[in-house]
């Protein structure tokens, strides 16, 4: 089944790649490897919310927005790679949570990324990853997801 059809059969489709928002380019390849930039939670070129995770975000609907950050860095690196059927692991995943202080819920929070991966990918979208509270995101996102991914 090609990852168009796995997508479609998930009810997903990949997004526009989103522009920009400073000077760099939303994916990178290097030898084998795809490296995109940290990817927010934009849908149709809008940010659904901002603020802390833990205060103003809740962890539930943070996780939700991992899992829209990781369509939107497929959508970067299906754009510099031509197709996702070329994809043979995601090889890791760094997950970005603006955390109120007392919030420590950041693997669960990118635990949306990872496990939209595994839906997609199956056993070559296990991967390693890390995931970090920070004090704030780009547009006071509350999620960014970056992915490095290898390819044939």
């Amino acid at each position: 089944m090609s990852i168009e059809d796995r997508l479609a059969e998930l009810g997903l489709a990949l997004p526009p790649v989103v522009p920009p928002v400073a000077a760099y380019v939303p994916a990178q390849v290097s030898g084998n490897l795809v490296y995109t930039a940290g990817q927010l939670p934009m849908i149709g070129g809008v940010l659904p919310a901002t603020g802390k995770v833990g205060a103003e975000v809740g962890a539930d609907e943070a996780k939700e927005f991992a899992r829209v950050c990781a369509l939107n860095a497929l959508a970067a690196v299906d754009s510099v790679i031509g197709s996702l059927d070329r994809v043979t692991r995601i090889v890791k995943v760094v997950g970005f949570v603006a955390s109120a202080p007392d919030f420590t819920g950041q693997p669960g929070v990118v635990n949306g990324a990872s496990e939209l991966l595994g839906e997609i990918f199956g056993d070559i979208g296990k991967h390693a990853r890390s995931a970090v509270g920070v004090a704030v995101l780009p547009l006071d996102a509350p999620v960014e997801v970056e992915l490095i991914v290898e390819f044939a």
